[in-house]
């Protein structure tokens, strides 16, 4: 039996590319060959997003769902919200700026059906920015160092996750999260392969610098105590460099006299500024980890869902509760 595809997008101020990117993948899913869905997340659109996808989930009855966020909640929560309501064996992530073309989907789908569970993809000839492209050369080198698990390409939201993995992330209730790298946790069998990337025509990206840099203390903070452990090493070279040169300058005043002492003054400034430095550098990232504790106490909900349009591969009689079904329902997760 073929494993039925649920394709999730979310979707934020993309109003100029929903209408191609749905009738891109609705074509593309038609040549899967087995039951598939397209579930749009809108994450709080401000454009008119919103009112075009339920349009769009009315025009294509039986295949495309719409969930509207309540406001902006952020690309993985809007990414876990569809996985919630998306009813697929496997499950296919896309971005809406269709820089990755949704023609590559039965390339994941085939992986999967191989006997991957996640599937990552690597962007060819990437079409951003040299800013951009920088930016995800380093994301990607400190999720390789902190969490060990070694893919090439944690900025591309082109992947696969067979149903199993996505169950075990939905379970999981922290407030903040990465999804390719926590679904590479739960994943027995990974694979990857090269998509293509065009050039973004409409539209702006919604990924500016202090998003970016917000996005790095996410990945540090949130999925390992990697930023801990080194902030323990660097406290005890530190410590001990500090004690190795108090002894050089106790044997330095025993040879040279109390006036050198007096000379190395500045120098002397310039580490304690030094430590103080350190000193609220760790007290930031104790206060990361403080506030995300705080924050998955609280257990507030990852979004809402302000209304539900279309239902999708025989979704009514799939026993799901009604409220993730009708039309202006609300649903806290």
């Amino acid at each position: 039996m073929q494993r039925s595809v649920s394709i999730v997008v979310p979707v934020y101020n993309e109003r100029e590319n929903i209408d191609e990117l749905v009738a891109r993948t609705v074509a593309v899913g038609q040549q899967l060959g087995r039951p598939w869905e397209l579930v749009l997340v809108d994450d709080g659109s401000r454009d008119g997003s919103s009112e075009r996808l339920l349009e769009l989930a009315r025009q294509h009855a039986g295949l495309v769902k719409a969930l509207l966020l309540n406001r902006n909640y952020g690309q993985h929560n809007a990414i876990l919200c569809g996985f919630s309501h998306a009813q697929g064996d496997m499950m296919i992530t896309l971005d809406a700026d269709l820089q990755n073309p949704p023609e590559e989907i039965p390339r994941l789908v085939a992986a999967i059906d191989a006997g991957a569970d996640v599937v990552g993809t690597v962007r060819l000839h990437r079409q951003d920015s040299v800013f951009r492209r920088l930016s995800s050369l380093l994301v990607n080198n400190v999720v390789r160092l902190t969490t060990g698990v070694m893919m090439s390409d944690y900025g591309c939201m082109l992947r696969a996750y067979r149903r199993r993995v996505v169950e075990a992330m939905l379970a999981c209730r922290e407030r903040s999260t990465f999804i390719p790298v926590l679904a590479n946790m739960f994943a027995k069998r990974t694979a990857e392969i090269e998509v293509r990337h065009a050039e973004r025509t409409r539209g702006e990206s919604k990924y500016s610098l202090f998003k970016l840099v917000n996005l790095q203390f996410d990945l540090l903070t949130c999925m390992t105590t990697t930023p801990l452990r080194l902030l323990s090493y660097a406290g005890g070279a530190i410590a001990a460099a500090a004690v190795g040169f108090g002894a050089l300058l106790l044997v330095l005043r025993i040879f040279f006299g109390a006036a050198w002492a007096g000379e190395g003054v500045f120098t002397l400034f310039a580490l304690l500024f030094f430590f103080v430095g350190a000193q609220f550098v760790a007290m930031g990232l104790l206060g990361e980890y403080v506030g995300r504790i705080h924050a998955d106490v609280r257990e507030r909900p990852r979004y809402i869902v302000d209304s539900v349009g279309g239902e999708t591969m025989g979704e009514t009689n799939s026993g799901l509760p009604s409220s993730t079904r009708a039309t202006g329902s609300r649903e806290f997760r």
